[in-house]
């Protein structure tokens, strides 16, 4: 039956191209933004597992800021302590030369006081951002270095905490005994001895902790890259299979239109019945 007033291959006709410029806009969509889910609306439970990713993404650019900069602190206190492990290292030396009565105790006297002055300067100067481990006033160093998730619950951040070594306590230079005579030498050398072990213990923590620090640096910055690759493979489009899409929808839009033209001009064929 023919009818005037109800089209039905009109309306088959503009609903199917309803849909296909639907799917096209969807396509340019992908294209022009590169992202196959781009809102909420395009896949909700996707978008929102990329989202908490991204905020990970987020923290671990933070966490390696903050890692970059505790290994800069790191590295100015193991400098500070390696420095005054040599520096420990001449005073034996000197404190050795004077166990001879022959000594000429004043120089030897004088050139460990410079020692002690140079242990003295680089305690005060080995800080960074005013940070400093060996100084009895300085305070502990603590680097975020991760941002934890399990499941659902809300992330936590880690940190790696370093204690103050109070390289002036452990290391004593102003109640060393003068050497004056032989004697005094090898008391100075004892005294040396504790602080040079005292120092290199010291030394090693920084260094231990510096590690740690450098490496979970890199780590960090491997698994961000991981959180990335694993975003686009959630919400990335393929680009060369939405070129071909658009390509297909291009060519139905045009047979859409085409459809309904058809279509519309079917109710025309009724005037013949009345000539």
């Amino acid at each position: 039956m023919s009818s005037i007033l109800t089209n039905n291959g009109a309306m088959v006709a503009l609903q199917t191209l309803k849909s296909v410029n639907a799917s096209l806009t969807d396509t340019q969509n992908q294209i022009s933004t590169g992202k196959e889910i781009g809102s909420a609306k395009d896949n909700s439970a996707i978008w929102a597992i990329s989202k908490v990713m991204e905020s990970d993404v987020a923290g671990f650019d933070a966490v390696s800021k903050s890692l970059s900069v505790g290994e800069a602190t790191l590295g100015v206190a193991t400098a500070g302590a390696e420095s005054i492990v040599e520096t420990l290292k001449e005073m034996e030396a000197l404190a050795v030369s004077g166990g001879s009565e022959t000594a000429d105790f004043t120089k030897i006297q004088a050139d460990m006081l410079q020692k002690v002055a140079q242990i003295n300067e680089t305690i005060a100067a080995s800080q960074f951002n005013g940070v400093n481990l060996l100084s009895t006033a300085g305070a502990g160093l603590s680097v975020v270095s991760s941002v934890n998730r399990v499941g659902v619950a809300p992330a936590t951040i880690a940190t790696i905490d370093v204690a103050n070594l109070d390289f002036e306590a452990g290391i004593d230079t102003g109640g060393m005994t003068a050497i004056t005579s032989a004697a005094t030498a090898s008391d100075a050398f004892d005294e040396i001895q504790t602080m040079l072990t005292t120092a290199i213990t010291g030394a090693s923590t920084i260094g231990a902790a510096a590690s740690r620090v450098s490496g979970q640096n890199e780590f960090v910055g491997k698994l961000g890259d991981s959180l990335k690759s694993g975003i686009g493979a959630l919400v990335d489009a393929d680009m060369e299979a939405a070129s071909a899409r658009l390509q297909a929808l291009q060519t139905q839009q045009q047979l859409g239109v085409q459809a309904l033209s058809i279509a519309n001009q079917a109710p025309q064929t009724i005037l013949s019945l009345f000539r």
